[in-house]
């Protein structure tokens, strides 16, 4: 996708025009067991590709419309928090919950920007913070990588919803027999966060290239994310 037609700027363009939706994120956050950051971030990356790739949301699926008006116009995803009778309500709603290694995240179909279902719509969307027990092993430089800015401070919120932004550029940029292989193999990933000294290669490297607009926490136009898929390179 040229860079002009990008859902991800900071520039108003023609997609700001169109009803607005947002795909609404869901991750789960008991007191006694949180997720470990970068597997949430993982799940949630994941997530957006299952919602992607489900029958449901393509050609005349029952969400189909949805995803087609929500891609139409900027792509906004907000990741709430929920636990206990909060998550049991969410689970209760039509929607895919994806399960990592100890993260859980529920993904909905898009809703228009002031329609959040009742039961989404008071969940918590900051103090998503969560942390890492261990520091992450390397990624498999093999298998598909999304980088984050080593110089941004994002909450475990926002972080999430930026890997869902990489790992929707690089589904759309893949081709079609890339795209099977990677949906049938369980859309394995990792979520990590760039070497200081490689960032600028990484976004200079014609990979897809996430730029936020800016709605909360980061200056507008900010690079958040390269999603390094080995099809891409």
């Amino acid at each position: 996708m040229p860079p002009s037609e990008s859902p991800f700027r900071a520039e108003r363009t023609a997609r700001d025009e169109a009803p607005q939706f947002v795909l609404p994120l869901v991750v789960r956050i008991e007191k006694a067991a949180p997720p470990a950051r970068t597997d949430a971030l993982e799940t949630a990356a994941r997530a957006v590709l299952v919602m992607l790739s489900d029958a449901r949301s393509v050609g005349d699926g029952e969400w189909a419309q949805a995803v087609r008006d929500w891609q139409d116009a900027r792509i906004r995803k907000v990741v709430r928090r929920a636990r206990g009778a909060e998550w049991r309500r969410a689970e209760a709603l039509a929607g895919i919950t994806v399960t990592g290694e100890s993260a859980q995240v529920r993904v909905f179909p898009p809703v228009p920007l002031d329609g959040w279902p009742k039961d989404l719509a008071r969940l918590q969307v900051s103090g998503t913070d969560l942390d890492d027990p261990e520091p992450p092993a390397a990624a498999d430089p093999s298998g598909p990588v999304l980088w984050l800015n080593p110089g941004l401070g994002m909450s475990a919120g926002k972080a999430m919803a930026q890997a869902g932004h990489g790992a929707q550029l690089a589904w759309w940029e893949l081709p079609d027999q890339e795209r099977a292989a990677w949906r049938d193999a369980g859309f394995p990933l990792a979520v990590r966060t760039a070497d200081p000294g490689r960032w600028d290669e990484l976004t200079t490297s014609g990979l897809p290239l996430v730029r936020d607009a800016g709605f909360t926490e980061i200056a507008p136009g900010s690079c958040t994310v390269v999603a390094d898929h080995p099809a891409l390179r």
